[in-house]
């Protein structure tokens, strides 16, 4: 194997040629990363996954605690960063969020601008950078322009990347650990990092530095939220989740029609990675198998899992196409840059079915309702809580966690006996003292309230129906 796939090439700039670069490169990156992300702000939120963190971070603002009176199979990071925005700006906008979202998608691009210049020069470095941003926005809208999960997790991929290339191992280890309290699959990233150390002959004291700076820092978001809880939530509370069932075919569809999308997006980076198969380090190509991994982990396949893949994409790309002509990348970019525009236009002109519904729900909850009333939404759309600013009943906001619906569940999958251990006992305490209102919005989903005892029992002993929003149930309470 050629030594240059084993090892980055050095590229020695002196320090004012490199700020001159930088102070050229950023902006332009700065100006791509805000309009690559223009069509978040065009509505209050984008999938329910912003909605869970949007209660989540109220709930904890109010002193809640995570893994405790609220409840998820994510680690804090994410939360966190709702209640900081939360903290500065208020909760009744996510638009503080969005503009975290934005130095996020920066950050990434820079980080692997900053690798690709230094393996392959100065062009590779803005080539690397735009073509992130392009196809940052290649899924359908709501997977691509929400600040969810993703969007925070990739930052510590690449700067467990870059700080590897540079033979950091601590730091190396504490981007990946951000990287995991994002969300757990970004500890993909770990397999290329320490075949980088593994390779670089620096295994001996390399490797532990690695291991403490990923492990120190998950240790202590441990022990600031509950160590038990975290452990539980995190890692094996999610067993069900990760694990394959329900419906074969329509988990495949899923696959394909987020792998096309994807495909048709990353066009400008395919053609030359089809073109020269063998072109780019092994740390990229490791990089980019575990990322796919991650993606079929579970064998869910939402669209957000895919953008895992875009920044060894974009480096693999970057390397096929060095050496090349000027007009090569060039054209790469192009391409990207329209496929770009298309996506922009989708994500501003997509319809608004669901969040109609959420939000013509949370008018009539918030209608029948007090600020100071509990409520429970039986159902997957957690916004309603935050849409219409009243607290959940319940530490768990969505039916999901309480009957292991997901998305490519059938019936078969679903009930009470489904659901995460421990779930129902606790459940059934916080329902003690019933909620003024219940809102069954299963909508003819397998997890309905005449499928699960507990809930169907309760309905018929202390509700009655009073009204129908979009096929949605509202009961109120028999006083």
């Amino acid at each position: 194997m050629h030594a240059e796939l084993l090892a980055p090439a050095q590229n020695v700039t002196t320090p004012a040629v490199g700020r001159g670069y930088w102070r050229r490169l950023l902006p332009l990156l700065a100006l791509l990363a805000c309009l690559t992300r223009v069509p978040s702000f065009a509505r209050p939120l984008w999938n329910p996954d912003e909605g869970y963190l949007a209660v989540q971070a109220r709930i904890l603002a109010h002193g809640g605690q995570l893994y405790e009176t609220v409840v998820d199979r994510k680690p804090p990071l994410v939360p966190w960063l709702y209640e900081a925005a939360f903290a500065v700006t208020g909760s009744g906008s996510l638009t503080a969020v969005r503009v975290l979202a934005i130095l996020a998608q920066l950050l990434t691009a820079a980080l692997l601008a900053s690798l690709a210049r230094r393996r392959w020069g100065d062009r590779a470095g803005r080539t690397a950078g735009a073509l992130y941003l392009l196809v940052s926005v290649g899924l359908n809208p709501e997977d691509a322009q929400a600040a969810g999960f993703e969007v925070f997790m990739l930052p510590g991929t690449a700067a467990a990347m870059w700080c590897a290339d540079r033979r950091r191992w601590g730091a190396a280890g504490v981007a990946v650990a951000c990287a995991v309290l994002a969300k757990q699959t970004g500890g993909a990233v770990l397999l290329p990092v320490a075949w980088l150390c593994v390779t670089s002959g620096a295994a001996r004291t390399g490797l532990p530095r690695l291991a403490a700076g990923a492990a120190l820092p998950v240790l202590a978001a441990a022990l600031l939220t509950d160590p038990a809880g975290f452990l539980f939530w995190t890692v094996t509370g999610s067993t069900a989740y990760a694990a394959f069932s329900g419906s074969p075919l329509h988990a495949l569809t899923r696959a394909l029609a987020n792998a096309a999308i994807l495909a048709g997006a990353c066009a400008g980076l395919l053609v030359p990675l089809v073109r020269a198969p063998r072109t780019g380090p092994v740390d990229l190509w490791l990089w980019l198998a575990g990322s796919a991994g991650a993606v079929l982990a579970g064998f869910h396949f939402f669209g957000h899992y895919y953008l895992q893949l875009l920044p060894p994409l974009a480096l693999l790309a970057t390397a096929a196409l060095h050496g090349l002509p000027r007009a090569r990348p060039a054209r790469a970019v192009l391409v990207s840059g329209c496929a770009c525009a298309v996506f922009l236009a989708w994500g501003l002109t997509a319809p608004r079915t669901e969040l109609a519904h959420a939000q013509r729900l949370a008018e009539a909850t918030a209608h029948r309702t007090a600020p100071a009333d509990r409520v429970l939404i039986w159902g997957m759309h957690p916004e309603t809580y935050w849409l219409a600013g009243r607290a959940p009943a319940s530490r768990y906001l969505t039916a999901g966690l309480l009957t292991n619906y997901s998305g490519g569940r059938d019936g078969s999958g679903v009930g009470e006996r489904y659901a995460v251990d421990g779930a129902w006992p606790v459940f059934r305490r916080e329902l003690a003292d019933a909620p003024v209102l219940i809102v069954d919005d299963s909508r003819g989903k397998p997890y309905a309230p005449e499928r699960l005892p507990t809930l169907r029992g309760l309905l018929a002993d202390r509700y009655r129906p009073v009204a129908t929003v979009d096929g949605a149930v509202l009961y109120t309470r028999i006083r």
